[in-house]
């Protein structure tokens, strides 16, 4: 006889979930929350939109938060290789046995209908808020949204804006002051915007300060990051990185909290831009924007790419972007339906007059940068025989 979702573990609950989707529906997730709501004490909760660099600034500002001695908890996603990677509780991810036992209080509370219609991300954010119950801190990193995001189901306290560009346009919009009006437009009450690219954030963020105090009777704030290269940090980061660095320093001067630099010294920021050997660098990139910042990280070097794409991703202007600096490219191969047809990459890399290969055979000799995804550095990781805890 088969089992109900309510009687099955979070592991099978999960293959039953969708992963992608074409369009919306904030409902499910909203009614799902007013059924647990009360089951939880939420703490203050830190909400991070942008296009790149949430995940860093999120376990940035978690790090730091827990060397000062709070309880906090770090919700990110995707994964690299083990789902427990997008809850960080108190300095490391939440157990198997934490993450079990929530799923199954949530099976209790939630009726069969909510449980049937939530999809992959959305069950995972409630896991991640019921696990922070009677913490000091939620650090909520968006998916692919903001006003519509599931992370943006709880009011926010305070909304940190990452560097945005183009990315998502199928769901944000096609110009940069729609993608960032519709992620701006998840801010509750206080919005702190990091370093930008595009010089029409800034407006868009007071367009949509004056909208939603309009509209919802809101008194939004708005407040930007301080000074780039104001601060003196000792990680061995690069530069993009420590933009972001800026942005949980502004953060934690709102909180109230004393800056002690030192307490960064030892993070650690898994797939961005980590260096896993002497002449292998894993990057979880995947847009024109993290092309740009790698790019500009390996200026002084040729680099063999070991990379490959989802169709929905601006593939070739990635690839125009790294040209200068690749010397190779390696096409890993995945078994995905949403990567891009391999015709259609080696036809670019033609035109780039990049070679190519299918050939992952490393050699000591060569610098190797492995950027497209998390699903690339996944398979990338299987290969090399590197099992993440």
């Amino acid at each position: 006889m088969q089992k109900s979702l309510k009687e099955i573990d979070l592991k099978g609950f999960l293959e039953f979930k969708t992963l992608y989707y074409d369009k919306i529906d904030f409902s499910t997730v909203e009614n799902s929350w007013e059924c647990l709501k009360s089951h939880i004490k939420l703490p203050y909760v830190i909400h991070i939109v942008g296009t790149n660099g949430k995940g860093s600034t999120g376990r940035c500002l978690a790090h730091y938060l827990y060397k000062k001695d709070f309880k906090v908890v770090h919700y990110s996603s995707p994964h690299i290789k083990k789902f427990n990677e997008r809850v960080w509780l108190n300095g490391d991810n939440v157990s198997d046995e934490l993450l079990e036992n929530t799923h199954k209080k949530i099976q209790k509370i939630l009726n069969i209908q909510l449980l049937e219609k939530l999809t992959y991300f959305e069950y995972t954010t409630l896991l991640a808020l019921y696990i922070s119950s009677e913490c000091d801190y939620i650090i909520l990193e968006a998916g692919l949204g903001g006003e519509f995001d599931a992370t943006n189901v709880v009011e926010n306290s305070l909304s940190l804006i990452t560097t945005i560009d183009f990315d998502h346009q199928s769901f944000l919009g096609n110009s940069i002051e729609e993608i960032a009006q519709t992620k701006m437009r998840a801010c509750d009450k206080q919005m702190i915007v990091g370093y930008q690219i595009h010089e029409n954030v800034k407006k868009t963020a007071f367009k949509v300060q004056e909208q939603l105090n309009k509209e919802f009777n809101k008194q939004i704030k708005v407040d930007f990051v301080e000074e780039f290269n104001k601060y003196s940090f000792n990680v061995d980061f690069p530069r993009y990185l420590i933009k972001n660095l800026h942005l949980v320093v502004s953060c934690l001067k709102f909180l109230n909290i004393d800056i002690d630099l030192k307490l960064f010294d030892d993070v650690q920021l898994k797939g961005r831009c980590e260096k896993i050997a002497s002449n292998i660098t894993i990057d979880v990139g995947h847009n024109p924007l993290a092309a740009r910042a790698l790019k500009e990280h390996f200026k002084n070097k040729k680099i063999t790419l070991i990379y490959n794409s989802y169709k929905d991703k601006d593939y070739k202007e990635v690839l125009k972007i790294l040209k200068p600096i690749i010397n190779e490219i390696i096409i890993i191969e995945l078994d995905d339906k949403r990567i891009v047809d391999k015709n259609n990459l080696l036809e670019i890399c033609k035109d780039y007059n990049i070679m190519t290969s299918f050939n992952l055979e490393l050699k000591k000799s060569k610098e190797y940068l492995v950027f497209g995804s998390f699903l690339v550095v996944e398979k990338f990781l299987d290969f090399i025989g590197i099992d993440e805890k």
